[in-house]
Formats: C-alpha cells, sequence, structure tokens
C-alpha cells in the first residue's frame, strides 16, 4: 500500500469517481472535511458505498471523529456493518487506540465480522488536536521544509511505528498542485523509511505511488540478496557484489519485494 486518499464522505461526486482514482487504499471521511450538520449523509453514504465495492477489490478505511468529539461511537455503528477494511483514528492517545479496540471487538461480534478483522491507523502526530492548531503555528517554514518541532513528531512516529512492527504512513502534502513539492516530499520520506503517503487530491495519487514503488534495480538487488541468504541459511553476514550484507538487508528487501506488482 502506497497512497491513501482521503474521500468526504458527504460528497455523492467525490464518492463515484474515487474508485478511480489509482489509489491503493481509500480514506471516507467523516471528520475534518465534513461539517456537523452533514454527518448522517456522509454516515450513510460511506456505508452505502462500503455495502457497493465489498468485491471491487478496494481497501476502505473510515476516518472518524476522534473519541473525545462525542461523535466517534456514532460513526462506528453506522459504517461497520457495511464492514470497511479499516478505521483511521485522528487525534489519538494511547488510551483511545484500546477504548477503539473495545469498541471495534463488540461492534464485530454484533455484525458477525470475525474480530481483529477491521484494522486501524492511528494518526498519532496530531494530539491533542491539529499539531500545528495546538500550538499556534505553522509547520513549515519558508521555505516549504517542515520546521523542527513538527520534523521531530514526524520522526517519533517513525521510529515508533518501527518499535511496534507496523507501517509508517507519512502525511498529506497540501498544495495539490505543486505536483515537483510532492515528488520531492514523497520521495524523501521514502528514504526515511515511510511506506506510503496520504493524498487529499486525485491529482496527487500517480505521484506518490510512483515515489512509493521499487525501482527495477532495487528489485534485481533485492532477489539477489534473499537468493544469496536462502543459499546460507545460516549465515549472518554475506559477500554479495562486493559488499558484506546482514540481516537488516535481508528485511529491507522482503519489504521491497513486498512492494512488487503480482
Amino acid at each position: 500500500m502506497r497512497s491513501l486518499l482521503f474521500v468526504p464522505a458527504d460528497s455523492e461526486r467525490k464518492l463515484a469517481r474515487a474508485p478511480h482514482s489509482g489509489a491503493d487504499a481509500l480514506i471516507l471521511d467523516l471528520e475534518d472535511s465534513v461539517v456537523p450538520v452533514n454527518r448522517r449523509l456522509a454516515r450513510r453514504q460511506a456505508r452505502d458505498f462500503l455495502v457497493s465495492t465489498t468485491a471491487g477489490g478496494l481497501v476502505r478505511y473510515i476516518r472518524i471523529n476522534p473519541l473525545s468529539s462525542g461523535a466517534a461511537l456514532d460513526d462506528l455503528a453506522a459504517v461497520v456493518p457495511g464492514k470497511p477494511d479499516g478505521i483511521l483514528l485522528p487525534k489519538c492517545v494511547p488510551e483511545d487506540l484500546r477504548t477503539l479496540d473495545h469498541y471495534l471487538a463488540a461492534l464485530e461480534v454484533a455484525t458477525s465480522i470475525s474480530c481483529g478483522t477491521i484494522r486501524v491507523i492511528a494518526i498519532a502526530t496530531e494530539t491533542p488536536e491539529d499539531l500545528s492548531a495546538c500550538l499556534g503555528g505553522s509547520n513549515r517554514r519558508a521555505d516549504g521544509t517542515y520546521d523542527d518541532v513538527y520534523r521531530l513528531a514526524r520522526s517519533l512516529c517513525l521510529l515508533g511505528a518501527a518499535a511496534a512492527g507496523v507501517v509508517a504512513i507519512d502525511t498529506i502534502y497540501t498544495d495539490f498542485n505543486d505536483a515537483a513539492g510532492l515528488a520531492a516530499e514523497s520521495a524523501a520520506a521514502r528514504r526515511s523509511g515511510f511506506a506510503a503517503k496520504m493524498a487529499i487530491h486525485p491529482a496527487q495519487v500517480p505521484v506518490i505511488n510512483h515515489a512509493f514503488s521499487a525501482s527495477e534495480e532495487e528489485l534485481a538487488w533485492a532477489r539477489k540478496v534473499v537468493a544469496v541468504f536462502a543459499e546460507n541459511p545460516g549465515a549472518g553476514t554475506i559477500a554479495l557484489d562486493g559488499r558484506m550484507i546482514d540481516k537488516p538487508h535481508l528485511t529491507l528487501a522482503r519489504r521491497l519485494l513486498g512492494r512488487e506488482p503480482g
């Protein structure tokens, strides 16, 4: 999964176009892009979308409202019967994840879904609310790069994901007309270790998919690494093409091959 496209769930037009965006996953949004008066409509349309796309092979997440908002449980009750692939939990702290797990377990049982089927993506860099809004500042410097405190939050997210053994997903790039800036930021995110990036506009999806796809050279290297370790199962380090490689290289190689189409 390389790209995750946000889709306002109260927009019938955008929902209809979303499956053709080329994104690896869709995030049907019930939170920031939906005003409170439209929440019921958004929930209904999100559930209808889930039901209508069950057999389409799309990966479908729902961004619910924060647990602190009082609207999250209504969001979950409305969409879980549609059997989403996952829930995106915004503005969360560790206790929120435990609470969400309890909610999902109960709703999965009530909907005849195997417990643990619905996955969770936790937005861990915007607590106690959107980070820049909370701090009263801008997250970007004049040259467009992240300021220090936001770089720290981003780095901690990456390290936390690695420690937890889960995929790190990079945040959005807000200027959807700046393809060059998006490409540069996506490439930098991938170099850092992020495995995917969120998009706010369909035009961003091809750029993100390209940035997070392994090149033919990378795939060829990865196949050689996997092969040489398979031939030497007891080895901790091996010489390959004049360089020493070890088990972390094997882990990286397997990750690269996991991105290979087919």
